[in-house]
Parts: structure tokens; sequence; C-alpha cells
């Protein structure tokens, strides 16, 4: 299945000059959705995951499916002022500013394996402070997964120790 046709092009959001990948007309798809959690989970099947992060907020659609189709539990990541007990923080660049995420200090255990999902590579910032939260907090990142993937951003080499994964790339802004 080609689910570029299920990706929303929005022109100058969330300012100018970004084209914004729009997973919302996927969501609404039955088949589109099916497919890209089976491919997602495909992805991971085989490699022992204990805990699956999905980052605020469209992360936490195929994170939360992740976790079921892997028998995992699901960690949300957060922006600032959302999580109610004890968390650590860290924070990054965006293609587009400046900002900061959280994870409790107790959702991820020394040991635990990791899946972080997303649903968009760009720069590469989020997810790498994401992994720096796992880390701190003594998880293995085991692989991280996203749905569409910026290729010309290069978000992948400020992730190379990892395992990346990535359904759809677009090699352009176009």
């Amino acid at each position: 299945m080609d689910l570029k046709q299920y990706i929303r092009n929005v022109k100058d959001f969330p300012k100018p000059g970004i084209m914004f990948r729009d997973i919302t007309t996927l969501l609404k798809n039955p088949d589109a959705m099916k497919f890209t959690a089976d491919t997602l989970y495909n992805f991971c099947k085989d490699k022992n995951i204990n805990k699956v992060i999905g980052i605020e907020s469209r992360g936490f659609i195929f994170g939360a499916i992740l976790s079921k189709m892997l028998n995992a539990g699901f960690v949300p990541v957060r922006k600032p002022g959302k999580l109610p007990a004890d968390k650590i923080s860290e924070s990054y660049q965006l293609e587009y500013g400046t900002d900061t995420l959280e994870i409790h200090s107790d959702a991820i255990q020394k040991g635990d394996r990791v899946l972080i999902h997303d649903d968009l590579l760009a720069t590469g910032g989020t997810m790498e402070a994401v992994c720096k939260l796992v880390e701190r907090l003594g998880g293995e990142v085991v692989q991280i997964s996203f749905i569409v993937e910026l290729s010309f951003l290069n978000g992948r080499e400020k992730l190379s120790k990892y395992d990346v994964r990535s359904i759809v790339i677009y090699e352009d802004e176009n």
C-alpha cells in the first residue's frame, strides 16, 4: 500500500516555508491504519520490547497500538506541565524552534527494552531528546519508528547509533 496517498500536505504550517505532513487523513482510513500498524509491528515484533514510548501527541496513537500488539507497557512522553508525578525533562531544537519534553521518573526501569514511536522524523531533535531521557533512566533504546521521514532534513544522522525505521520517506519538500 502506498501510504503517501493518505497523507495530506499542508503548505506553510506551522509557519511559512514548512510543508506539514498531516497523518489525520491516514487515521480516518481503516485500511491505511491497519497497514500502518502492521508495518510498524513487523519492524519490531522480534525485538523483545517491554516498553513502548509514544511522543506527544501523534506518537500516542500508534505507540499505544504497538504496545498492545507487543504486549508491552505504554509510556507517554509529554510537553512540560502535562505529567502529574515526579519527572525528568530534556530540551531540544525543532525544525521550527525549541521545545522540552518530560517523562515520569518511574516510567522506565534499568534494563527495559524500549521502542520509541513518533509520527514524523524531521531534524531528529525530538527523538534524540527522548532517547536521552530513556538512557538517563537506565533503559535501552532497541528501536525507533516513524510513519513519515523527511530524509532531506538529515534527522536520521542524529540518530545513527539506533535502529531507525520509517514507512514513508519524502526526499524533498514537495
